[in-house]
């Protein structure tokens, strides 16, 4: 009788829920018992055990025959063989040369080595109710809820409950294996017992701290795979992805054919996602990562909605607006050329559609966006401590403590001289002095200023390229192209400006890499967080220099006709558009923001499936000297996945820099753009199911690794957070036209000495009170009379003083720079009482942590002096009811 695990097992889904107890093992040990039965009446055709069809592969090792490094191979898989662990060697069916070991951890080694790395395992079973008065006064409640809740429609986004498998919350608690105590826990079967992904774990475990030399520092897989001893190791996958018959029926094969289809699959990206699953097979620091974007791509809905609604509203007040209704209007305004000598004067009705573009994103809900998006960013990090502290809690990841690292073998290599006593193991280990430190130090940050003042210069010379096609696209000889000059010059310059970003990129990606080297970290951990940073700053700046030159010094420096300033006395600097600088900062960042999702998802999922499509056309011609395997199902398990794709060398660090640039452009300068959270949320929901099928089909399976937080992207959160708060400051004073209508509309309007203020009645007359006046007769080398109007607060030609700053222009000025003081204390302020109000772990969950505490102590006792009873009944002993 087929058992299927959707019988079995029920995931739970990304919304935060309650503790489900690592006593679910028991059930996941039901199905594991179940598969391994399957397994053994086909190890020929699935690869998952030792030809005997009984002992399961933990992990497989890769190596060439002719590899040199014989001697090391075989002392290392002597001294494995003395751990405990058992080997199998295999030859590869698709290239002679490949040779596979199959590693298995028995069950003594398995418990040995789960006791000294303190894996929490399920204890006895024991029912104790936790909470009272749920027993008593909030049972009718909760019933009352039920029923109102069974009444309404079902969430489409949750995963159905035969779909997945049945994680049912139990009453039983985990604690640190221990063989002395062994009785205490649950072992029903010790072939399923520890998990496939804790088995992987164990194994790896022993694979780094096995020597392969004598001397202290010749151990670990790490430093063979560096000197090519071996070529591979990875734990296997479950089985293939993919079955011939449905799941709804037949159930599935194993968890990768479980994940694929209630997770990896197109046709169910609104669906949550299986974290428990996640985690159970990939490991706690990959389960953490898709938590993470899940909740992110969840919080982005909010964001998202809002956004819509304030891009909705200008564009259903677009034709009601008095600025763009006087713009389209002013046939009769000349504005004075846009360059020096084959531009002629235009009239400001031209631009009427850049005008109206211009209003969709700077409008009256430009502020309350930009309040609301530094409110949404805090609210978004706050509520994410609390769902982190959940999943610790139900991964039991609470009292776990990361293991000591071992040190980086290049790390070992150069300072093997010199020793000191590590403070926490208390052995001798290469030490490096303070002095070279803090000069390897300075070299690595040289770099990165180096780096970034090539960012710098790629900038400038957009710039130049800008102040060009201007003067080229307004003197164009195509109407259509001369009328539509700003967006010809904006649009070329972003194309330009994107191609530069990810032609840089590529050359960041490899300096950050020798820049951290150079720095030799100490550990691996040390070393991704170091990458990591080089990595955020490299692509931040690149991806951002140019936006912040269009915000805040696009127009600013122009000067004014007769007297403009000139970038090498030859090309006059940009000037905003009577209507505004914001619409160049909004097509900056949607096309940036468009065309990087689109390359970085190809590049995330295209490439992959090209290699691997490689692979498979060279297995199939036999390529590799192997024979000519038309049906790929007839190949092992390690073959198949020895021709996948490893995993990323830099682990998660691509996949969450993508996200946090993308968390940037989301929130710096969203006054800008509110369409970003939209761009954002559409594309993280193909992230989530791109990630997910790139896991579990296209890659090797990852070693599970542990973690109890996102490590140094959350600091990298924050300061975006604050960071975002400063630039929408500035985008609103200074990029757009907020604070200049405001200042109108309250001083120099038609409404000025009015009680009741009406938004388009109040600005009447502002595009003419924006634009200044110039002599075209001052200008020698043309033979034009007359005035034209350009945007700038200066007198007249015939004043006293002219072009002088007026008076309106200092207001501005000081409106301008009130405004970024209240409204940075204004948001900080608020953004430090919902961190103050939120607490970082639910108030429930710490006291449940308590009770389980409590409870953990009391089975503890309870379970020994049973155990104890038991004892001495066997042995004929009087016993008594005390601690022993």
């Amino acid at each position: 009788m087929h058992t299927s695990i959707s019988e079995i097992l029920k995931e739970k889904s990304l919304k935060p829920s309650r503790r489900s107890l690592p006593c679910l093992a028991q059930k996941v040990e039901g199905l594991n018992k179940t598969l391994l039965l399957q397994g053994k009446n086909r190890t020929d055709s699935s690869g998952l055990f030792f030809r005997d069809g009984k002992k399961r592969i933990d992990y497989i090792l890769v190596y060439k025959k002719l590899s040199p490094q014989v001697e090391k191979r075989c002392t290392f898989e002597k001294n494995l063989r003395a751990e405990g662990l058992m080997l199998e060697k295999e030859p590869s069916l698709t290239n002679n040369d490949i040779m596979f070991v199959k590693v298995h951890a028995t069950w003594d080694t398995l418990c040995k080595y789960a006791e000294q790395m303190n894996i929490r395992m399920p204890f006895r079973k024991k029912c104790y109710f936790t909470d009272r008065k749920s027993k008593t006064l909030g049972s009718r409640f909760h019933l009352r809820c039920r029923q109102i809740k069974s009444w309404l429609p079902r969430n489409p986004m949750k995963l159905d409950k035969e779909a997945l498998p049945d994680l049912e919350e139990t009453d039983c608690y985990t604690a640190p294996f221990s063989r002395a105590r062994m009785h205490h826990f649950t072992i029903n079967n010790r072939e399923t017992f520890f998990s496939n992904s804790t088995r992987s774990r164990i194994v790896h475990h022993v694979l780094q701290r096995t020597k392969y030399e004598d001397g202290k520092s010749k151990m670990g897989i790490n430093r063979l795979l560096g000197n090519n001893t071996y070529e591979a190791a990875f734990p296997p996958h479950e089985g293939g992805y993919k079955s011939r018959h449905p799941i709804k029926t037949h159930g599935a094969q194993n968890h990768r054919h479980l994940l694929y289809e209630r997770w990896a699959r197109w046709g169910i990206w609104y669906k949550y996602q299986p974290l428990d699953l996640i985690r159970r097979y990939f490991g706690e620091k990959i389960g953490l990562y898709f938590a993470w974007l899940g909740w992110y791509t969840g919080m982005l809905i909010p964001a998202a909605l809002v956004g819509v609604f304030v891009f909705l509203y200008g564009l259903l007040t677009m034709d009601s607006s008095q600025i763009s209704k006087e713009i389209c209007e002013a046939n009769t305004t000349i504005m004075c050329p846009m360059c020096e000598e084959n531009c002629e004067p235009w009239t400001l009705s031209d631009s009427c559609v850049y005008a109206k573009v211009t209003y969709l994103f700077d409008n009256g809900g430009t502020v309350f966006f930009a309040i609301f998006m530094a409110i949404w960013a805090t609210v978004f990090l706050e509520f994410w401590k609390r769902r982190r502290a959940e999943l610790t809690y139900d991964w039991d990841l609470i009292d776990w403590e990361e293991e000591e690292e071992e040190l980086r073998p290049q790390f070992e290599a150069k300072y093997s001289r010199v020793e000191r006593v590590n403070p926490i193991s208390g052995k001798p280990e290469p030490f490096q002095p303070f002095s070279d430190k803090l000069s390897r130090l300075m070299v690595s940050v040289s770099g990165i200023f180096f780096m970034i003042s090539l960012v710098l210069t790629a900038v400038f010379a957009v710039v130049v390229f800008r102040l060009i096609a201007m003067e080229k696209f307004a003197s164009f000889n195509w109407h259509f192209v001369k009328k539509n000059w700003q967006f010809a010059t904006s649009g070329t310059g972003v194309c330009i400006n994107f191609m530069i970003i990810m032609s840089l990129n590529v050359v960041y990606e490899k300096v950050a890499y020798l820049l951290t080297n150079l720095e030799h970290p100490r550990t691996e951990s040390e070393w991704e967080n170091s990458f990591a940073l080089k990595m955020f700053l490299f692509q931040f700046v690149n991806l951002n220099s140019s936006t912040f030159y269009i915000a805040f010094f696009l127009g600013r420096f122009a000067g004014r006709p007769g007297k403009y300033n000139k970038l090498f006395s030859r090309w006059r600097l940009e000037e905003c558009h009577p209507s505004g600088c914001l619409i160049d900062l909004c097509l900056q960042m949607g096309v940036i923001m468009f065309f990087k999702q689109i390359w970085n998802n190809f590049m995330e999922l295209g490439y992959p499936l090209l290699q691997n499509w490689w692979s498979r056309r060279k297995m199939k011609k036999g390529g590799g000297g192997g024979q000519n395997v038309e049906n790929k199902a007839q190949l092992p398990q390690w073959d198949k996945d020895w021709n996948l794709q490893p995993m990323n060398a830099h682990g998660l660090v691509d996949e969450y820099l993508e996200m946090v640039l993308q968390f940037g452009f989301t929130t710096i300068f969203v006054a800008a753009f509110p369409l970003a959270p939209l761009l954002a949320l559409l594309n993280n929901i193909i992230e989530i199911r791109l990630d997910a099928y790139k896991f579990v089909t296209q890659w090797r399976r990852p070693m599970p690794a542990r973690a109890t937080d996102i490590g140094i992207w959350h600091g990298i959160l924050e300061g975006i957070g604050v960071l975002a708060v400063i630039t929408n400051a500035f985008v609103i004073a200074i990029t757009s036209d907020y604070i200049p209508r405001f200042v109108y509309a309250f001083k120099y309007g038609p409404c000025v000495n009015k009680r009741h203020h009406h938004g388009n009645e109040c600005l009447q007359g502002y595009v003419n009170s924006s634009l200044s006046v110039f002599d075209m007769g001052e200008l020698n080398n043309r033979n034009q009379s007359g005035y034209c109007r350009y945007r700038d607060y200066r007198a007249p030609p015939w004043n006293t003083v002219p072009y002088e700053f007026t008076l309106q222009f200092w207001h501005v000025l000081a409106a301008r720079l009130a405004f970024i003081i209240v409204f940075e204390h204004l948001v900080f302020g608020i953004k430090s009482f919902i961190a103050y109000l939120i607490p970082d772990m639910p108030k429930d969950l710490c006291d449940r942590m308590r009770r389980e505490k409590y409870l953990m102590q009391e089975m503890m006792y309870e379970a020994e002096l049973e155990h104890l009873q038991k004892e001495r009944k066997k042995n004929g002993k009087r016993y008594h009811h005390e601690w022993p």
